[in-house]
C-alpha cells in the first residue's frame, strides 16, 4: 500500500551518546569534503574543479545537517524533529544557547534557530508552532531563578521577536558580507592550488 502524506515521529526518542555520535558524523562529511579538493590539488594540482562541486555542496549540507524537516513533535518539556542525521530531541528546560544562523539562496534569506541542550544536543527549528515552542520555552527557562539563562543571541532574540527591531537588519548585512568573504577566499585559496592563473 503507498504511502501518503509524512510519516509520523516514532515514539521511541534516541539516547544523547547516538544523537551527538551521528552528528559528529555528519559534521566529519563536510570536513571530508571542503578537505578533499586541497588534498587532491596537493597531490596532483588539480583539485580547483574538484573544489568548486564540493565545496557549495559542503556548506549545504553545513547548513541542513541538524535543521528540523517533515513534522516536528512540540511540548512543554521537548521539541523533536527528524534531520539528515536522524531524530533529535532538546530538552527545553535545560536550553543552554540560542543562535540565529541565516543563509542566502535565490534571493531569498533562510533562518534557523539552532538551540542546544544541556546534553549537548542541536536542533535547527524553521517551523512556526517551534519557534512558538522555544519562545515560552526560554520564557519559563529565565524565570526560573535555580538556573542560569541560556546565551540568547542578540540576532536570535530579534527574530524571536523581543528583542530589538534593527538587530535582525544589522545581524543579516554582517552574515552575508561573513559568507560572501569566506567563499571568495575558498575560491582564491582553490585556484592558487589548482595553478589557474
Amino acid at each position: 500500500m503507498p504511502r501518503t502524506g509524512r510519516e509520523p515521529l516514532a515514539r521511541e526518542l534516541p539516547d544523547t551518546a547516538t544523537t551527538r555520535r551521528r552528528a559528529c558524523a555528519g559534521l566529519g562529511l563536510v570536513v571530508a569534503m571542503l578537505g578533499l579538493p586541497f588534498a587532491v590539488g596537493a597531490l596532483v594540482r588539480s583539485g580547483t574543479m574538484l573544489g568548486l562541486l564540493t565545496g557549495p555542496l559542503a556548506f549545504l549540507l553545513f547548513v541542513e545537517l541538524c535543521t528540523e524537516r517533515g513534522s516536528t513533535r512540540c511540548s512543554s518539556a521537548r521539541l523533536t524533529a527528524r534531520t539528515l542525521t536522524g531524530m533529535r530531541s532538546v530538552d527545553l528546560s535545560r536550553i543552554t544557547s540560542v543562535r540565529l544562523q541565516t543563509t542566502f539562496a535565490y534571493g531569498t534569506v533562510h533562518r534557523v534557530l539552532l538551540v542546544r541542550d544541556a546534553h549537548g544536543v542541536r536542533l535547527g527549528i524553521t517551523s512556526t508552532s517551534g519557534r512558538r515552542t522555544l519562545r515560552r520555552a526560554l520564557e519559563r527557562q529565565s524565570r526560573a531563578v535555580r538556573r542560569s539563562p541560556p546565551r540568547v543571541s542578540r540576532a536570535a532574540r530579534a527574530c524571536l521577536g523581543s528583542g530589538r527591531p534593527g538587530q535582525l537588519a544589522v545581524h543579516t548585512v554582517l552574515v552575508f558580507l561573513a559568507q560572501v568573504g569566506l567563499v571568495c577566499a575558498y575560491v582564491v585559496v582553490l585556484v592558487e592550488i589548482g595553478g589557474i592563473g
